[in-house]
């Protein structure tokens, strides 16, 4: 089974619903295209990406990180969105040329009943993963009514990020590339003020 880890039995449903939740789902897809933002991504790392968020029949070739990467680069304009209209339109044009017709799969009685925007379940690893990122980035824009995330505003960094929960909008993908960019904006306004 390439996209949900295989097991003997069917998972008790809060544990795969926990694993494959829309915002599992979609910071999955955050992980991706940040793997995959490397000119030359190793298929190791992809791989090891996609182990962590439950997929066990992996073994990705040179030329499927290469299709991975072409969707994680159409993915990537609905994190710069800068408002909810921009990412809306974003998805829609996903949506449109790049996906199948929503379906609900159980992957022959192994996993729960779930949706799927691929053509079918053995798609390509390109067209499963830009299909069910879409999915995930557009239940959380019609729930939240914002863009489903965003691109780090450092500079030095780049990497995308999911928006959680409500409050002032998020500007940078971790603590550590918010703290890098305080310190810096810091030491400007001091060798500003000790200038002569």
């Amino acid at each position: 089974m390439r996209y949900i880890r295989a097991v003997p039995s069917l998972p008790t449903l809060d544990d795969w619903s926990t694993r494959h939740s829309v915002l599992a789902t979609a910071q999955r897809t955050a992980d991706l295209i940040n793997a995959l933002a490397d000119d030359h991504p190793a298929p190791a790392d992809v791989t090891a990406v996609l182990r962590a968020y439950g997929e066990t029949d992996v073994d990705l070739s040179p030329r499927e990180v290469t299709g991975m990467r072409a969707s994680a680069a159409l993915l990537r304009e609905v994190f710069a969105a800068d408002d909810t209209d921009t990412a809306a339109a974003a998805l829609n044009r996903l949506l449109h040329a790049h996906t199948g017709r929503l379906r609900l799969s159980s992957h022959d009685g192994t996993t729960p009943w779930h949706p799927h925007l691929d053509r079918a379940d053995d798609a390509p690893w390109a067209e499963w993963f830009l299909a069910s990122s879409c999915l995930a980035l557009t239940v959380l824009l019609w729930d939240r009514q914002r863009p489903p995330g965003g691109t780090c505003a450092s500079p030095s960094c780049g990497n995308v990020y999911v928006t959680q929960g409500s409050g002032p909008p998020r500007r940078y993908c971790s603590r550590r590339c918010a703290t890098r960019e305080r310190v810096a904006a810091h030491r400007r306004a001091r060798a500003e003020r000790e200038a002569p």
